[in-house]
């Protein structure tokens, strides 16, 4: 039963503008990082089902640029994010995966989502 005093769409508003601020911060933080280290272009390929999941890969362009470990965290903790920031909830059940390219020079993100799911088809015949 819902609580008739609490609005809940007030609530998922505000996650979402939170989320959009952290998202933002960490953005600035790390195009600032990636740039020093003269990357061109980030992709990140992450999958979820069974209500878990993770980023598969973080590939860097140019791809003799090493990042450091705790950089290609952040990273992956980042497209992670963003897509579930998109679209949320997308690990449960059947799952669904993606990747996230991110234009370091121009500072723009693509991202290329996919959600999976059961399609029945049901039929019923009675007295034939």
């Amino acid at each position: 039963m819902t609580n008739p005093q609490i609005d809940y769409a007030a609530m998922a508003a505000q996650w979402r503008a939170e989320r959009e601020t952290t998202l933002k911060a960490t953005r600035a933080e790390l195009i600032a990082q990636l740039r020093a280290l003269g990357v061109s272009e980030i992709t990140a390929e992450y999958e979820g089902y069974g209500d878990s999941g993770n980023v598969e890969d973080v590939i860097v362009q140019p791809a003799e640029v090493q990042l450091p470990e705790p950089l290609v965290t952040a990273v992956g903790d980042f497209a992670w994010s963003l897509a579930y920031h998109h679209h949320p909830g997308f690990e449960n059940n059947e799952g669904g995966f993606g990747t996230l390219t991110w234009d370091i020079a121009a500072d723009s993100i693509t991202l290329d989502h996919a959600d999976r799911y059961v399609e029945c088809s049901h039929s019923y015949d009675e007295g034939l």
